[in-house]
């Protein structure tokens, strides 16, 4: 991939099948690290579909794509019912989207576990914790001014990624202390694989194993608040451009 694609710059397209966990496929065919060995590389854009329907905007994006190498991961199995009828559109480089407006905590989701987000946002809404959901789409390039929106108008951050540590959210916490000029009060939090090979289930049981399904994520969001008891709720307008 280096020698023959990315120091040539060439246009290649990188289907990845089976992100994430796949079930009954293993730990063999597992989609773990891609994530982390694709975005390091320079030239490269890294995508991934939250579902179906991104899925087919990554395609058709990636087609347009001619000055360099990119890449679009998405997981083995069904969608989540999305609606096909709507048009394809040509997605811009490195730019996310908010899905769902809150206040306190912010969830940036790169993959197809943002249908648990927004479930799990959902169930803590009724218990009065309403949290904003944004869809990164990109890790490379990252979409630096979401970022930005996200922890200015928040008091806590989470990313989550269907990859190992080094991936999405290691290039996230970069970004913010390392690249970002602005000093953040707001607290960084990740969730991603744990270091070891998932053994053989159902992919929802192999996410409930570690913690990756709505109820792991609502798990991590009450673990988070509980932090700091004394927190302030943010009330600045998030602006999603």
């Amino acid at each position: 991939v280096v020698h023959d694609v990315a120091i040539q710059k060439l246009p290649v397209r990188f289907a990845i099948d089976r992100a994430g966990l796949v079930g009954s496929d293993g730990p063999t065919h597992a989609g773990s690290y891609d994530i982390t060995y694709l975005s390091c590389l320079p030239n490269f854009i890294v995508m991934a579909a939250s579902n179906e329907l991104q899925l087919r905007n990554m395609v058709k994006t990636a087609v347009l794509i001619n000055d360099r190498p990119c890449a679009f991961r998405y997981p083995r199995g069904q969608g989540i019912g999305a609606d096909m009828t709507v048009k394809a559109k040509i997605l811009d480089i490195g730019k996310g989207e908010i899905i769902k407006e809150g206040n306190n905590l912010a969830i940036l989701s790169f993959g197809a576990r943002l249908n648990d987000c927004i479930i799990a946002s959902n169930n803590l809404a009724k218990k009065g914790i309403k949290i904003t959901i944004a869809d990164a789409k990109f890790s490379k390039p990252i979409d630096t001014k979401l970022i930005d929106n996200l922890i200015e108008n928040h008091n806590y951050l989470l990313t989550i990624e269907e990859g190992s540590i080094g991936g999405f959210g290691s290039i996230v916490l970069n970004y913010i202390h390392n690249i970002r000029k602005q000093s953040t009060k707001a607290k960084i939090f990740n969730i991603f694989f744990p270091d070891k090979f998932i053994d053989h289930a159902l992919p929802e049981e192999q996410y409930r194993s570690i913690n990756m399904d709505y109820i792991g994520i609502e798990k991590k969001v009450y673990e988070i608040l509980k932090i700091d008891q004394s927190f302030e709720i943010k009330s600045k307008t998030i602006i999603s451009e």
